[in-house]
């Protein structure tokens, strides 16, 4: 095994805004945040890359969970009553801090992009943007690991609270 890489320098395109200032009370994942609206603009030096987005209706957008102080290897995370490994959760206490959501594109004006599904803290910072392809990101033989057998219904339910501070 060659020698591990400590760090890696990422570049942050732009920012996100949403309603979110506090954790508490968040949407858990953009897939129930449907009508969270939100909007992530690209900074002025990156606007070419944004060539031919508009045609995509939905996007991945990578950020970085910037008010999140340190991390854990076991967590408990909002669906949950017992500790899981944290790669085996989406919480936001990890150690490289990157979110990712699914998001719906209402509409590209300029660098702004306007979005729902918005379930991360406003002035989050992006990372990256990546088109979703239906053909290519939709595993319908996908296994849930932990969350197997657990009530759907109850995510629609589910706010985050303090936990992760």
């Amino acid at each position: 095994m060659s020698e591990p890489i400590e760090s890696v320098n990422l570049i942050v395109i732009g920012r996100i805004s949403t309603a979110h200032s506090e954790i508490a009370n968040m949407p858990i994942q953009s897939s129930v945040a449907a009508h969270q609206e939100g909007v992530a603009e690209v900074f002025p030096q990156f606007a070419e890359g944004l060539a031919d987005i508009e045609g995509f209706s939905h996007l991945i957008l990578l950020y970085n969970f910037h008010r999140q102080d340190g991390y854990k290897l076991m967590v408990k995370p909002f669906m949950d009553d017992v500790e899981h490994g944290v790669f085996a959760t989406r919480s936001p206490k990890r150690p490289a801090a990157i979110g990712m959501s699914i998001v719906k594109v209402l509409k590209v004006e300029g660098t702004k992009i306007y979005f729902e599904g918005a379930d991360m803290l406003d002035g989050s910072p992006l990372i990256d943007i990546k088109p979703f392809f239906k053909v290519f990101d939709n595993r319908l033989d996908a296994v849930s690991g932990w969350l197997e057998g657990k009530d759907e219904t109850q995510i629609k339910k589910v706010r985050s609270d303090d936990r992760f501070k």
